[in-house]
């Protein structure tokens, strides 16, 4: 399933649980533990299967992915350079003018209460962003 796109009698959080379960290494350990971090900082975050197999977790506008590449799990925030990082969590794709991600590599370890703090900062944001186009 890892390279096919979400099928109609298949849901996302299915196609997620298969890529963990397929990945059976270091990286399955590490997108779950992030995707049980997304579920505790919002419960009511959405999951899709977007672009042929990876994970996008949504509220009320995209909050990130969770890529798995050989060596790095990533955690892409679709906004995040408007996004404060005071953990200096965010290490990867900084030169952009709206993305941020962290990539995570084995062993590391993971700031459970900065990284629930960034992502309830990007629900937040997606919040105010939702709240300014209904008006």
């Amino acid at each position: 399933m890892e390279n096919s796109e979400a099928q109609p009698d298949v849901s996302p959080s299915r196609m997620i649980d298969a890529k963990i379960e397929a990945l059976g290494d270091w990286r399955g350990e590490m997108l779950a533990r992030i995707r049980t971090l997304i579920r505790e900082a919002d419960p009511e975050a959405v999951e899709e299967w977007k672009w042929r197999g990876v994970p996008v977790w949504y509220h009320d506008g995209m909050i990130c992915t969770g890529e798995t590449y050989k060596a790095v799990v990533k955690m892409t925030f679709a906004r995040g350079a408007s996004l404060d990082d005071p953990s200096g969590l965010f290490n990867a794709s900084l030169d952009g003018n709206t993305r941020r991600a962290i990539d995570f590599r084995e062993g590391d370890a993971i700031d459970e209460a900065a990284l629930k703090a960034l992502i309830q900062a990007a629900v937040a944001l997606n919040a105010t962003r939702a709240g300014a186009r209904s008006r």
